[in-house]
């Protein structure tokens, strides 16, 4: 499902017609001949399956590789981004944040319908606002917010393919609820922690994690205000397990604890995992939320 395209309202992509004139129509430069730079900040939608993450490869197939080739074919000169955090291969994107700048003055909606027209089908921007240059795209965010979307059943994904989990022993809610609970707060989550993670420090502020059960479907959604490589497919790794009732809510005291990857669960798999963005403050003016959101369990 294709959620629509907008900049603060619905916008469907044009022709190449169409965007040649956007390209041309609104562009300008300062009297005098010098560019004034502008900052915008972008919300972006991808799913991630058949990219190798957000972060640009010498292989040219990464989310951030798509999206800056297809703004600066727009802009018809380079254009470099910077995103609100990184995800890995498999995962996917309802509300990325980049933010760039560009001496190019053009509309919001000519930077929506104009980039879409250059990116592939599973990658659209959603949102363009103009920004200060105070505007960070990553320093900015209060917190980052993810979802992990998990199917309970007997038979494996098929039409949810890569987009879901998947369990096929019964878990219950509230033992899951229970050890969510003791994550909450500032912690050392290295027993979370991927080996190659690059963050300065393992402490982080676990703000909120919900649980919740939609048929089939659990939906777990985690805020705080960052996260560690790894961190969320971690602790899901360990959800599961006090859910299946292989480990009781109590043993999530026992993995914070230790510290350390060994006594932490397996990592579990990136194919229902959604960076559901960024969290600003109201002044900065910017959208909480994507169509896409309604698409999810």
């Amino acid at each position: 499902m294709r959620p629509a395209e907008g900049a603060g309202a619905n916008a469907m992509a044009g022709t190449a017609g169409d965007v040649q004139g956007l390209a041309s129509s609104d562009a300008a430069v300062a009297p005098g001949g010098v560019p004034p730079f502008q900052r915008w900040a972008l919300g972006v939608s991808y799913s991630g399956h058949a990219y190798q993450g957000w972060q640009s490869q010498p292989s040219g197939n990464t989310v951030q590789d798509k999206l800056e080739a297809a703004l600066s074919q727009f802009a018809a000169q380079p254009v470099a981004t910077i995103c609100a955090g990184r995800t890995d291969a498999g995962v996917h994107g309802l509300m990325q944040v980049v933010h760039f700048d560009t001496p190019l003055a053009r509309e919001a909606f000519s930077w929506v319908r104009g980039t879409n027209a250059f990116l592939p089908p599973d990658i659209a921007v959603q949102w363009a606002h103009p920004v200060s240059e105070r505007f960070h795209s990553r320093a900015s965010a209060l917190a980052r917010r993810y979802a992990y979307v998990l199917l309970e059943s007997p038979v494996r994904p098929s039409v949810d393919a890569h987009r879901a989990g998947w369990v096929f022993r019964p878990m219950q809610a509230e033992p899951m609820r229970q050890a969510a609970d003791r994550l909450l707060g500032e912690h050392d989550f290295s027993s979370f922690r991927a080996s190659g993670c690059q963050a300065r420090s393992p402490v982080k502020t676990m703000r909120r994690i919900t649980i919740e059960r939609r048929g089939a479907y659990w939906r777990f959604e985690f805020e705080a205000n960052a996260f560690l490589h790894h961190m969320i497919r971690n602790i899901m790794g360990c959800m599961v397990q006090v859910g299946q009732g292989l480990q009781a809510p109590e043993w999530m005291d026992t993995v914070l604890a230790a510290r350390s990857r060994d006594a932490a669960a397996p990592t579990f798999a990136p194919d229902g995992l959604y960076f559901l963005g960024p969290v600003y403050e109201p002044a900065w003016g910017l959208p909480d939320r994507t169509p896409a959101y309604d698409w999810l369990p």
